[in-house]
């Protein structure tokens, strides 16, 4: 039986394989039941008997994609600045698109709620793990979930308009200056001085909230857990900009 299990996660890993070759070589027109079954070695059926259909073959291939991705994120150690892993973590989303175009547009192209992958998940968790060392460092100025779709969704922005153009057309200098535009727009240096009636003062207020937000877990079990959620509702509401909501 164990052979049985492991010749059939062979046999996927085959066929995952061959998609990606084809997607990558031809695009994802090229990537039918009959190429990839010929290309695999394998009959059209065990395609379905697998992946249910060629959507989920594409969502296994897809998904493939995003391993090799994480692995790559996942290998670079934090540094002492979180602001720092932030903007490493955007440049090698951009690099991983640009030099994966095909499977940046399988994993990318067509969101739908709901619908993420587990590595997609896994990818939404490191950004969100980066961003709250940064409310962890004080310099975090929006709430964490609000400054990570900021960032995916800059970053995926800026990944497919690049994509549009031909290789020697693209100017990653319109990457850095996004990059730190959504930057700032997200973070405040930890040291600010901002006196109240400064313009700034509102914003250093939202910043030390979402600081206090960030490290609850770290604090001793002095709350009920109803008063815990009382708490994170009011740190939550506390930490955006009226004007915003």
């Amino acid at each position: 039986m164990a052979d049985r299990a492991e010749s059939r996660a062979d046999l996927r890993k085959r066929l995952v394989a061959a998609a990606a070759d084809l997607l990558v070589a031809q695009g994802r027109d090229a990537v039918t039941t009959r190429a990839v079954s010929t290309a695999a070695g394998v009959q059209p059926p065990t395609i379905y008997r697998l992946f249910g259909d060629m959507d989920g073959l594409l969502a296994a291939t897809a998904a493939d994609g995003f391993t090799r991705y994480l692995k790559q994120k996942s290998s670079r150690a934090p540094s002492a600045d979180p602001v720092d892993d932030l903007r490493a973590g955007w440049d090698m989303h951009i690099e991983f698109g640009l030099g994966n175009p095909a499977h940046y547009l399988l994993m990318y192209g067509q969101p739908q709620p709901g619908g993420e992958s587990e590595a997609a998940k896994e990818a939404h968790r490191l950004l969100r793990e980066i961003l709250e060392r940064v409310a962890r460092a004080g310099r975090l100025t929006v709430p964490v979930e609000r400054a990570a779709q900021m960032v995916h969704g800059a970053g995926m922005g800026v990944t497919f308009a690049l994509l549009a153009l031909k290789p020697e057309e693209r100017d990653l200098g319109v990457s850095a200056q996004t990059r730190e535009a959504i930057i700032a727009a997200i973070t405040t240096e930890a040291d600010t001085d901002d006196l109240p009636g400064d313009p700034g003062s509102a914003r250093e207020a939202r910043r030390r909230v979402l600081a206090l937000r960030s490290i609850l877990d770290d604090m001793p079990a002095t709350y009920t857990p109803g008063e815990r959620m009382i708490l994170e509702e009011l740190l939550d509401r506390a930490g955006l900009d009226p004007a915003e909501e």
